[in-house]
């Protein structure tokens, strides 16, 4: 049984003739990994109503120097959403519920090369001098989370100096008791930094800023 209805793959269809340019799914699985399997097949599904989407699945064991070089900790699943070059996105768990639409936004994002940020957001980070790590805890049944999670995706696409994960907290237990996590969404900058809830913009940016300073 398919994953994506055919009244969405329709719809999904004619979003992704917005794709300017290939848009690459980089998955990695583990032998251990409970929705590695569904996730597998939900990127595959999505990739059939695309020419410009390919997935390339990888064992986080077998491919250890693939997982070192799109910075993946051990673990699974774990998606790159990549373009030209890789955007800095991850999403750690599958992108179900209310995450799948952030996934397919990433993608449209990524296969146009630009974000729906303001100009003053853009020119901010622009400017940024040092590496910010965004993580952005998440559930599949959140409404509110995929504002903060394109939010954090969209500044990873913007600056070379921002990575972005979103993590669904439920399979990662051990990270969201690391970082307290009890609601969602739930970020975490550069460690220290953190607040919860889906914030405008320019919020956003100021815990950025804050995080570096």
């Amino acid at each position: 049984m398919a994953l994506i209805g055919k009244e969405d793959q329709e719809y999904l269809r004619n979003e992704f003739l917005r794709l300017e340019r290939p848009v690459k799914l980089v998955l990695f699985t583990s032998a251990s990994c409970a929705s590695c399997a569904d996730t597998k097949t939900l990127l595959d599904e999505t990739a059939t109503l695309s020419d410009k989407i390919s997935v390339i699945s990888y064992d986080i064991d077998n491919d250890a120097d693939k997982a070192q070089e799109y910075g993946v900790n051990g673990r699974a699943p774990t998606i790159a959403v990549v373009g030209d070059e890789d955007s800095h996105i991850r999403f750690y768990g599958i992108p179900a519920g209310y995450e799948f639409g952030t996934l397919i936004e990433d993608i449209i994002d990524v296969g146009r090369g630009e974000t729906g940020l303001t100009d003053a957001t853009k020119a901010a980070l622009a400017e940024l001098s040092e590496p910010v790590h965004i993580q952005v805890f998440v559930t599949p049944s959140c409404p509110y989370c995929p504002r903060a999670a394109r939010t954090a995706h969209m500044m990873a696409l913007e600056s070379d100096k921002v990575n972005s994960d979103v993590i669904l907290a439920g399979e990662f237990p051990e990270l969201s008791n690391q970082y307290n996590v009890m609601a969602v969404p739930k970020v975490v900058i550069n460690e220290d930094t953190s607040f919860e809830g889906a914030i405008p913009e320019e919020d956003f940016l100021s815990f950025v800023k804050q995080a570096v300073v």
